[in-house]
């Protein structure tokens, strides 16, 4: 995870915690029902990984108003937010995600840190190929490219510092999208994605290229 994520997630916190410490100390009461929407969007809001949940998707997910999701994501938020729990939930606009607490981050730069001895799987390199040719691009189209989920590999190489989110498509729901990092180039000794080896010609439609980086 970069640093300017890092700081972003710290802010995301301050305000989150400014504005909880802000309310009314009084103990509030939810029913069965409530309870259970709220479990049902928190895993709506895991399955949706790095791009998030807007109100009005979680709304139509659930059968529900608005009103009532921003209800229930209050409710995620303030649990998330005890110190007992290494992830938050991030609203930015109208659209929420999953994100690792600052008191995460370092341990995480252990986890993932990458060292002459720490060899890259076959999937994360065919991966990190699909990002540094077809840049920027959407895990959406990186999983019509491999065949697979590629919400994972991307959390990790992302934590490596390997890939960056780079804007947002223009794409209905508006999704993230990827490029290769300067430590990416650093790493494979490339001063310039120029240097990448020209992809074969097919003379049949483009989709057969996509077989390049099929598992």
């Amino acid at each position: 995870m970069n640093e300017e994520e890092i700081l972003e997630t710290e802010d995301n916190a301050s305000v989150l915690d400014a504005d909880y410490d802000d309310e009314e100390d009084e103990e509030e009461t939810y029913d069965d029902g409530f309870i259970h929407m709220a479990s049902v969007l928190e895993g709506l809001l895991f399955l949706t990984g790095d791009e998030g949940i807007t109100l009005e998707q979680a709304a139509n997910a659930l059968e529900t108003d608005e009103e009532y999701v921003e209800k229930l994501f209050d409710y995620l938020q303030k649990y998330y937010l005890q110190d007992n729990r290494g992830i938050e939930i991030a609203r930015y606009g109208l659209t929420y995600r999953f994100l690792s607490k600052a008191s995460v981050h370092e341990a995480a730069k252990r986890l993932f840190q990458i060292t002459k001895t720490n060899k890259l799987s076959q999937a994360a390199l065919e991966t990190l190929a699909i990002i540094a040719y077809k840049q920027p691009i959407t895990r959406v189209e990186i999983e019509e490219i491999r065949g697979v989920g590629a919400d994972v590999m991307l959390r990790k190489l992302e934590a490596r510092g390997l890939i960056k989110e780079d804007g947002r498509s223009d794409a209905p729901g508006r999704p993230i999208l990827y490029s290769v990092t300067e430590e990416c180039m650093d790493a494979f000794q490339l001063l310039s994605l120029d240097e990448l080896p020209e992809l074969p010609q097919f003379d049949d439609n483009e989709e057969e290229n996509n077989d390049l980086f099929v598992q």
